[in-house]
């Protein structure tokens, strides 16, 4: 067993993204998890991602607040307890259109 303290959790840049925090838990190069990892994002009101693809599988699960996740020119806004997948290679753009930090999870796959 492995146990990620939140506040012991280890900041990250994320490439391309602008107005927000990032937190990994578990994987990408974080305690003994190989192949995926496991962070905790907050957004800022207009924070987001510019549109870029990635080459991991993602899920962002909303814990508060809301997200728009704009893939191939349709927005779609996801609130509290909303998921999505977004698979290696689909470029997508996010923003914080709320008053409110949006909080979410972000699972990533290594499919490579």
């Amino acid at each position: 067993m492995h146990i990620t303290r939140f506040d012991a959790a280890m900041p990250y840049e994320a490439p391309r993204h602008f107005g927000m925090t990032a937190l990994r838990l578990h994987g990408s190069g974080t305690g003994p998890a190989k192949g995926f990892g496991l962070g905790f994002s907050t957004f800022s009101a207009k924070g987001g991602a510019e549109l870029s693809a990635s080459g991991v599988d993602r899920i962002y699960f909303v814990l508060s607040g809301t997200i728009t996740v704009t893939i191939a020119g349709e927005d779609h806004v996801l609130l509290p307890h909303d998921s999505c997948y977004i698979p290696a290679g689909e470029a997508r753009a996010l923003v914080n259109n709320g008053t409110d930090p949006c909080e979410m999870l972000v699972f990533t796959v290594d499919v490579s």
